[in-house]
Formats: structure tokens, C-alpha cells, sequence
């Protein structure tokens, strides 16, 4: 990867959670509603794998902690933001919020509230995939929460069995809202739990998106050539809580700044003014520039557009133009 990538992929993670606190912000601005679960800490889990994917052409969906894969995925994200504000321009007609982001037309297909209700999604898009002759493979993020679900394991059975090409992303924060993986889960490390299932796993360490590119580069080069299932656990931690009325009172302060110290970004930033890649005041104006681009272009179009028709209420309810029964 040559300076001009590496500079790219440190400005995609720092947008990325520049364009995160902004949605807090508008949050307690009361400019966003609903739920918001906010992805810092993360970012070189989603950035990482999605960059040795063919974002556009690969299927990618995931859980309720949606918007930086969504982005990576190919994303406008005025188009995010405006969703976020509940605007008729955002990216699901401002019916979906935060938790329900979707954009067929870059083959992400969604982040979904269910807990686990992804899972059987990908291997449909798989299947789908399978069916078609097609070269596509079907990209599923989840939290290690997710993996206590009944889903979990009927869809690596079916994943398995029927050899789809379905790349498994287990993104391991160690917490399942507030309970601590070892309280809820016998088996810690979760890309032994597909062993059963014979499908083939690794574990890595998520902060450092140099490890996450290594890996996803050979998980995703492997179902496409294979055209069979593969799972990659990624050891990440979400510096926030787990949505916006989280306190985080269930972790210590001392494990908090323990993970905090190895922020991806802190991590990428100081390989690359290491290297002499980026200086600091070359980071500092890119961060500049970021945040005026999210407040200026980003958040003022979320602002100005209009908001969805009261008249248009029940739309998109039923297939318009065809015939609806019942």
C-alpha cells in the first residue's frame, strides 16, 4: 500500500469519528431521535475488512451499530446524516433512523435492529449469489452479543452445509450491552464456536486496521475462491457506551484507559508521522478540513432538507404500482 492509500484510510477512520460525534452532538441537540449507537474505538474493524472487499459489488450487511460500514460500504453521507435527522432525502426516506440504514444501490442491505436477524440475511444473499453463477460473496458484521442467538447457529450449519460464499465478521467489543462476555458466554473466543460447523476461523486483534487488512485480505480472498464460508473475529472495544443512554458504569475507569491507549486511530496516526508518511500538522489540518466538510456540507444538508409529507405517511408500506392484497 503506497503513502497516498495509507493517507486515505487514516482520513476515512478519522471522518468516521469526527462525523460520529457530530451525531452525538445532534443528539442531544435533539436533531436526531430514536436510538444511536456509535461505533469510536471500532473504526478499523468495518475501514479494515471493507477495504480488501469490492465495496459496490460485494453484499455487506450488519447489526444496529451501522453507519461507518455503511459509509465504507459506499454511502453518501449527507444522504447517512439526513436519515439520522429523519429528512425525506435521507438513505431510507427518514423512515429507518439510525438502526435501519440501506442503499441496494451500493449493495449495502442494511443494518437491522433484530439482534442476530442478520445472519440469516447474508447467507440468503449468498444463496442468492450461488444461484446466480455470480463472484459476489455476502459480507455479515456482528457483535460477539449476537452470537447467543438461535440464528448464529442455524446459519452456520446451512452456511456450511450448502458451501456459501459468506465472509462472517464477529466484531468481539467484549460487552453485550452491559454484560461482560465471560458472564453470558462459556467460550470466550468466539472463531472456535464455527469449529463445529467446519468452517474455517481466525481471531486478530482489531485496533490495528494494518493486522485487520492482513486478515480480511486472505478471509476474503478465500471464500471468493473457495465459495465457502469463512469467520474472522476482530478484538475491538467501543469507547463509548453501548448507545447514547449508556453511562458505561459497568467498566472501570482503569479498563477504559487501558483500551483508550490503543485507539486505531492513535495507533495508524503514529505508524504513519513514524514513517513520515503524514506530519502532525499535515493530520492536524486533515482533521480541520474533515470537520469543516461534515458541519458545513454534511450536517447543513441534513438541516435544510425538507421533512417527510405527513400525507406520505403510509407510503412505501405496500409495492406501489402493483397489486396489493389484503
Amino acid at each position: 500500500m503506497d503513502a497516498t492509500d495509507q493517507k486515505r484510510l487514516l482520513r476515512e477512520m478519522l471522518f468516521a469519528r469526527r462525523f460520529e460525534e457530530r451525531c452525538a452532538e445532534a443528539y442531544h441537540e435533539r436533531q436526531i431521535g430514536g436510538f444511536l449507537h456509535l461505533y469510536p474505538g471500532e473504526e478499523a474493524c468495518a475501514i479494515g475488512v471493507l477495504e480488501k472487499a469490492r465495496t459496490g459489488y460485494d453484499y455487506v450487511v450488519t447489526g444496529y451499530r451501522d453507519h461507518i460500514h455503511a459509509l465504507k460500504s459506499g454511502m453518501d453521507p449527507k444522504a447517512l446524516m439526513a436519515e439520522l435527522f429523519g429528512k425525506e432525502a435521507g438513505c431510507s426516506k427518514g423512515r429507518g433512523g439510525s438502526m435501519h440504514l440501506f442503499d441496494p444501490d451500493v449493495h449495502f442491505m442494511g443494518g437491522y435492529a433484530l439482534v442476530g436477524g442478520p445472519f440469516p440475511l447474508a447467507a440468503g444473499f449468498a444463496k442468492a449469489i450461488q444461484l446466480r453463477g455470480g463472484q459476489e460473496i455476502s459480507i455479515c458484521f456482528l457483535g460477539d452479543g449476537a452470537n447467543n442467538q438461535g440464528t448464529f447457529h442455524e446459519t452456520m450449519n446451512m452456511a456450511s452445509l450448502w458451501k456459501l460464499p459468506v465472509l462472517f465478521i464477529c466484531e468481539n467489543n467484549l460487552y453485550g450491552i452491559g454484560t461482560a462476555i465471560e458472564r453470558s458466554t462459556v467460550e470466550i473466543n468466539q472463531y472456535k464456536r464455527v469449529a463445529p460447523y467446519g468452517i474455517e476461523a481466525a481471531q486478530c486483534d482489531g485496533q490495528d486496521i494494518d493486522i485487520v487488512m492482513s486478515h480480511a485480505e486472505k478471509a476474503v480472498n478465500y471464500v471468493r475462491e473457495q465459495r465457502k464460508p469463512y469467520f474472522l473475529e476482530l478484538m475491538t472495544y467501543r469507547l463509548r457506551g453501548h448507545s447514547m443512554s449508556d453511562s458505561g458504569a459497568y467498566r472501570s475507569k482503569e479498563e477504559v484507559e487501558e483500551w483508550a491507549q490503543r485507539d486505531p486511530i492513535g495507533i495508524y496516526k503514529r505508524r504513519l508521522v513514524e514513517a513520515g508518511v503524514v506530519t502532525e500538522e499535515e493530520f492536524h489540518a486533515m482533521d480541520k478540513s474533515i470537520q469543516d466538510e461534515i458541519e458545513n456540507e454534511v450536517v447543513r444538508y441534513a438541516m435544510e432538507c425538507p421533512e417527510p409529507r405527513v400525507e406520505d405517511v403510509a407510503r412505501y408500506v405496500y409495492t406501489e404500482g402493483g397489486n396489493n392484497h389484503g
